[in-house]
């Protein structure tokens, strides 16, 4: 399969990027290179955020860091760049999304909001 070519705008690469990574090696490598990628084509980087932070189990409520743990705080020191927020690996958040409606809009009072509010405000 063929990709057609795009042109961009000069002024598109006026705006800035925000890098999301899982906590996990291998996604963070990526990130990095993201990073990288457009520092080189001089488009700020605002942030990181890291998606999947944490897994918390519906029925007791532990808290588990399947892919890892502060994956992407340790890449945002190494590239000098702040941490936006962490978004939680849960089931609603995830549905949500994939209706085309975030949560932070279609369940702004839900209890995973309101116990990551930080991740959703910025840390």
């Amino acid at each position: 399969m063929s990709l057609p070519a795009v042109n961009f705008p000069d002024d598109m690469y006026k705006a800035s990027a925000v890098i999301v990574s899982t906590p996990q090696d291998i996604a963070l490598m990526d990130a990095h290179k993201g990073a990288e990628m457009f520092r080189k084509v001089h488009v700020p980087v605002l942030g990181i955020v890291q998606n999947m932070s944490v897994f918390q189990c519906p029925k007791c409520k532990h808290k588990t860091p399947i892919f890892g743990s502060d994956g992407a705080r340790k890449l945002a020191r190494t590239l000098d760049l702040d941490v936006l927020g962490d978004i939680p690996l849960h089931l609603n958040i995830r549905e949500a999304s994939d209706t085309g409606q975030p949560i932070v809009f279609s369940q702004p009072e839900s209890d995973e909001i309101l116990e990551n509010q930080g991740a959703f405000q910025g840390s």
